[in-house]
């Protein structure tokens, strides 16, 4: 339902997005990671027609952005993560002008505005005006917006941007809501844990690159190669974190006290079995021992912390000179 084939853009001899090959299935929600700067915007700006690719195609079903905008924009709902209101406009007002800006029949106007305003919980506050609404309240009134020619995908870019914690809850479960009515959503954050939740795909983008691209489960299973492990014991737990420390195939600890310790594993099955009939030789009391599953935050961290090095030795060097 969005495909980028090689997709390019370059600002002088700055790439702000390298050969970027996309494939979001119909009824996916896509996660797109990535830093400020990495490119994500850039792409979901192309994808919006609002910008042109240096090189490469990119399509929204079977429309191509750059040859059928027209098309396209009939097609998606986007929802930048800046956007102006019209603070003269009550709810219910501005819904309707961009109903009218859409084409929306005005036999089914109002019967959509309704919908849509009970769908993002809203409807209580459709005569009040739109400079008067919280942060999350516009956010919200924002993604109705883009829902009012009932468009088959969605683009978000950040739509959880500075929104407190009970109102990314709701941003959230407003988004699943959409994905159970079998709507394609690309969606952009740096809220993680969140996507993990909400997404069934993610790809990581770093300097314009895509970096990783899978199933949640699938990407975060494969990061970094390790396991997560929780070993707890009776007691001793400071004296095991040292001892564990020790072992070749440990790469790190993670989190430590009197009674667990959690720790980065890089062996295999076997590996792992003979760490355990180590620990219990050393007389170590376990009385627990599971895998924690990695976080797309922990991935994350780990295919952009050479970029953070290198940027420090950068900065660095420019500092001496």
């Amino acid at each position: 339902m969005i495909r980028t084939e090689n997709l390019c853009k370059r600002y002088g001899k700055f790439e702000a997005v390298h050969d970027l090959n996309l494939d979001v299935r119909p009824g996916t929600v896509f996660g797109f990671i990535g830093e400020n700067g990495a490119g994500k915007t850039t792409t979901l700006s192309i994808l919006a027609t609002l910008m042109l690719p240096t090189s490469g195609r990119a399509f929204i079903g079977s429309a191509e952005v750059t040859s059928e905008p027209a098309t396209v924009r009939r097609l998606i709902g986007y929802m930048p993560d800046v956007f102006g209101v019209y603070d003269d406009l009550t709810v219910r007002e501005y819904l309707g002008f961009y109903g009218t800006a859409y084409e929306v029949p005005s036999t089914v106007m109002e019967a959509r505005i309704q919908e849509l305003l009970q769908m993002v919980n809203l409807d209580e506050r459709a005569d009040a005006y739109v400079n008067a609404l919280s942060r999350g309240m516009q956010q919200r009134l924002g993604l109705a917006r883009c829902l009012m020619h009932d468009p088959p995908v969605l683009i978000l870019d950040e739509p959880a941007s500075g929104l407190d914690p009970r109102s990314r809850i709701e941003m959230r479960e407003i988004i699943k809501g959409l994905r159970g009515q079998g709507k394609t959503i690309l969606i952009s954050s740096h809220i993680l844990p969140e996507l993990a939740d909400m997404c069934d795909e993610i790809g990581i983008i770093k300097r314009g690159e895509l970096v990783a691209c899978a199933s949640v489960e699938v990407v975060t299973a494969r990061a970094n190669g390790q396991r997560q492990m929780c070993l707890e014991v009776l007691e001793n737990g400071d004296s095991l974190a040292e001892w564990v420390n020790r072992h070749p195939l440990v790469t790190d600890i993670v989190a430590s006290n009197e009674q667990k310790v959690e720790l980065l594993f890089a062996g295999d099955d076997l590996d792992q079995a003979d760490f355990i009939r180590q620990l219990l030789h050393e007389g170590y009391l376990l009385t627990s021992f599971h895998e924690v599953g990695g976080s797309l935050e922990e991935l994350f961290l780990h295919l952009t912390k050479e970029e953070h090095r290198l940027d420090q030795e950068t900065a660095a060097a420019k500092q001496k000179i």
